[in-house]
């Protein structure tokens, strides 16, 4: 494999596109179960979403950059822009480029899906990029966790199955917000490890502004509210018992937490934030295989 191509593949965040997928998963399982799959929709949407995804890991490394919250005090993984082996015009032109191929792809689902889905893929993408871009970007404004957690959750899961069913029920969005809060405890991890350069160059997260303890305990409550949503939907429905088998990964989730609870845990949350992406689809996986049962 080419250095070029491995530059690429780094600089989009391979762990982090389980938050992609896993609302896919989720949304496609559900229509599975109400007899409605439609295994043409559920890939394009797959792709779109991984597309997207990649659209907004691109975005981030340049406008992250452009402002100042990467540098060289970083200790996350390599952002290829600040790193000077990509440069920013050619980021600029990747994540147009991704964006661009993601709304091709969506040209199906909007075929079928009709202006629905229209709307979802263009807000979504411009989320994408609004997200560390243009005047008001809502990672620097601590509006990124509300982002996630309805992008990753209810529109993902809930445009899934709409694209699939061609209708949509209020399950469906209750469902969307546990893979929404799993993905909003990436991005906890992701602004406590970075607090420091994230306030010295005026991105004021949550993790900035209400302070480390806040961001830990935020981390953990996202994870124990995504395993109560198995639950209230086996309470509404009296069924999809199996579902509750996700829970699991509270279990699974001990050892990040005592990390994130780890005063100057440091470098170590990179860990943590690959392993909360394995828990998201671990999850997901769980609750899809189970909701079918």
């Amino acid at each position: 494999m080419s250095t070029k191509l491995n530059i690429w593949i780094t600089a989009s965040r391979p762990k982090t596109l389980w938050a992609a997928i896993a609302p896919v998963l989720i949304g496609t399982s559900m229509a599975a179960g109400d007899g409605m799959i439609h295994l043409p929709s559920a890939l394009a949407a797959l792709t779109a979403a991984v597309l997207i995804q990649i659209g907004a890991n691109f975005a981030n490394d340049y406008y992250d950059f452009q402002k100042g919250a990467d540098n060289e005090q970083r200790i996350g993984p390599l952002r290829a822009t600040q790193a000077g082996i990509v440069t920013p015009g050619a980021m600029k032109r990747a994540f147009i480029l991704v964006f661009l191929l993601a709304f091709i792809m969506g040209i199906y689902l909007i075929w079928r899906g009709g202006l629905p889905i229209f709307v979802i893929g263009v807000v979504s993408i411009l989320f994408g990029i609004l997200y560390t871009g243009g005047p008001f970007p809502l990672g620097y404004l601590g509006l990124g966790d509300i982002a996630v957690l309805l992008f990753f959750g209810p529109v993902a899961v809930g445009g899934t199955y709409y694209v699939q069913a061609l209708n949509i029920n209020g399950l469906v969005i209750i469902a969307g917000f546990a893979p929404g809060l799993i993905s909003g405890a990436i991005l906890t991890v992701n602004n406590l490890r970075d607090i420091n350069t994230d306030r010295q160059s005026g991105k004021k997260t949550m993790a900035v502004r209400f302070g480390e303890l806040f961001t830990r305990i935020q981390y953990v409550l996202s994870l124990v509210f995504a395993c109560l949503v198995p639950l209230i939907l086996i309470f509404l429905t009296g069924n999809h018992i199996y579902s509750a088998a996700s829970a699991v990964i509270l279990f699974l989730a001990i050892p990040a937490v005592k990390t994130v609870f780890q005063k100057n845990a440091g470098s170590a949350l990179n860990k943590v934030l690959a392993d909360t992406g394995k828990l998201l689809i671990i999850f997901s996986l769980i609750f899809s295989v189970g909701w079918i049962l």
